[in-house]
């Protein structure tokens, strides 16, 4: 089952991984100093993400 899963970095501030149903981190955030804060960006993601854009900036970069 996929996951948000909220912590506490070595410098105090909140932060967020989301996990893969094999509990894989895919996504990690930025370090909020409110837990609100952090609470507040995941529902903000699931909001409004379902149907963003992929916007693909390598220019035709292979690798």
């Amino acid at each position: 089952m996929y996951k948000f899963e909220v912590y506490k970095d070595k410098a105090g501030e909140f932060r967020f991984r989301f996990r893969a149903s094999n509990g894989e981190a895919m996504v990690s955030s930025e370090g909020y100093k409110a837990k609100a804060s952090a609470l507040g960006a995941i529902e903000s993601i699931k909001k409004n993400a379902p149907g963003a854009d992929i916007v693909d900036t390598t220019k035709d970069a292979e690798t």
